[in-house]
């Protein structure tokens, strides 16, 4: 199309003719033979065969920086068209010229077609990987959550006690003092074995309801395991803990159960201590333990707090 236009230059296969980034100052037409344009980020490669012709931005603008890099596919003739050349046909050629830039700008719009084509499907990829990510995230949360949650109450199991223990220092309120509730169920084994493990469930699910319900967004309320709850309290007096202990064993006592278990009567013995700082679970648990005992021998349905 352009012969007699500029020098014609022999090219071996995977000659490298320019960088992507590199200044362009000529284009090409291929004579024979074949070229790769590589247009990197991942976007796919062009095989160019003989009559068409890359890098003429270079002639159009001007100071152009390649968009693409241009190795020689297979041995190729190459016809090398720089400014001089190019001028004199704009001033000798326009018809030539015409239908050339015609062929370039229609090749630079599917170029751009392409290209937009291809970022949206990458695009979309993106959106679906991170809708994955989003997803997995969710998903390990929700498990990162149930190995922390008791099943059967919602409430955190010993697991999640142990990692909020481990964490405590960042749920600490200002000018609060902790306190711990151990709340045992009074003769569940007789309910279960009156009534049944589902009535038995219910209980625990009730009593469950009445520990969380008294529980302030700072504290922890737990399941322990079996019959035994626990309430991490971070109080202001240590008069609120014995009123907590208070409000749950009457709030337990006060609760109806529907029929047919309409005769089952729940209860709780409640043991309570303040929790030095200096102190850790183990001596937490152990002197909130023996105050349950207390309240147990003195028949239940009952607390017992060691100020």
């Amino acid at each position: 199309m352009l012969r007699g236009a500029g020098p014609s230059r022999r090219v071996a296969a995977d000659e490298v003719l320019f960088r992507k980034g590199d200044l362009g100052h000529n284009m090409y037409v291929i004579e024979t033979g074949e070229v790769r344009l590589d247009f990197g980020d991942g976007l796919p490669t062009k095989i160019l065969g003989p009559r068409e012709y890359f890098g003429e931005l270079a002639l159009f603008i001007g100071n152009h920086l390649r968009v693409a890099g241009a190795i020689a596919h297979t041995a190729c003739s190459l016809r090398v068209v720089e400014y001089p050349a190019f001028d004199h046909l704009l001033e000798n050629e326009p018809a030539l010229l015409a239908q050339f830039m015609r062929r370039s700008f229609a090749y630079l719009v599917a170029s751009e077609q392409q290209l937009i084509a291809f970022l949206k499907r990458r695009n979309e990829d993106l959106m679906a990987t991170l809708d994955s990510l989003h997803h997995s995230q969710n998903e390990l949360s929700t498990a990162n959550r149930l190995v922390r949650t008791d099943e059967l109450t919602g409430l955190m199991n010993r697991r999640g006690l142990y990692e909020h223990l481990a964490h405590l220092a960042e749920h600490r309120v200002e000018r609060t003092q902790l306190g711990l509730l151990l709340i045992d169920i009074d003769h569940f084994k007789k309910i279960n074995d009156d009534f049944g493990h589902m009535p038995g469930d219910r209980v625990l699910c009730a009593i469950a309801n009445e520990v969380s319900g008294v529980a302030a967004p700072c504290d922890l309320a737990c399941r322990i395991g079996g019959d035994e709850f626990a309430l991490l309290a971070q109080i202001a007096e240590p008069a609120e803990l014995e009123a907590l202990a208070a409000r749950i064993v009457s709030g337990i006592r006060a609760l109806q159960f529907p029929a047919p278990q309409e005769k089952l009567i729940a209860s709780v013995s409640i043991g309570a201590v303040l929790c030095p700082d200096d102190g850790d679970w183990a001596a937490w648990y152990s002197a909130a333990d023996a105050e349950l005992y207390r309240a147990k021998a003195a028949g239940g349905n009952a607390w017992h707090v060691k100020m």
